[in-house]
């Protein structure tokens, strides 16, 4: 199975809409409307920007995972809309790995050396998923302040790329 991930622009900001709120409503019943995340209506003034960035994989032309790296502060970057396909996750498709090292080596070519990222307990797969990648959780009052705070996340990771490897 090809997959295709390449960075995404406002284009793409339907499919990803349709993407995130079936997987956050549907999956997962996170009550979680667009209202709350208008940052995927206005994708390049949210994310580029900054100097942060929005990824998608493609099967074929259907998007089937998403991530996006805010940039908030000089030497940090908070994660975001990592999301892929239910029929697309696992190993045998590596789609939220790729996407993941995607960001990686975006981060270290532009100077970012902390991530952090918020989710939910209930995200407990993605959650494995972070911790297999050497993120480590942290409280909520040990993340930097000018952290993008989403109102749903309660659960908090951190990343040094500093001492990755």
């Amino acid at each position: 199975m090809e997959i295709r991930i390449q960075p995404i622009g406002n284009e793409h900001s339907a499919a990803a809409i349709d993407l995130i709120l079936n997987i956050q409503q549907k999956e997962f019943n996170v009550p979680i409307t667009i209202d709350d995340q208008p940052d995927l209506l206005q994708i390049e003034a949210f994310y580029y920007q900054g100097g942060g960035a929005f990824w998608g994989a493609f099967h074929n032309d259907e998007l089937v995972g998403t991530i996006a790296l805010i940039r908030y502060a000089d030497q940090e970057g908070a994660i975001r809309k990592m999301f892929v396909k239910k029929e697309f996750r696992g190993k045998e498709y590596g789609i939220a790995q790729q996407l993941l090292d995607i960001l990686i080596t975006y981060c270290r070519e532009n100077g970012i050396r902390d991530l952090y990222l918020g989710t939910i307990a209930i995200l407990e797969a993605a959650l494995r998923f972070y911790e297999k990648n050497n993120f480590v959780r942290i409280e909520k009052t040990n993340l930097p302040d000018a952290f993008p705070l989403m109102s749903a996340d309660n659960v908090f990771c951190h990343l040094n790329l500093d001492k990755q490897p």
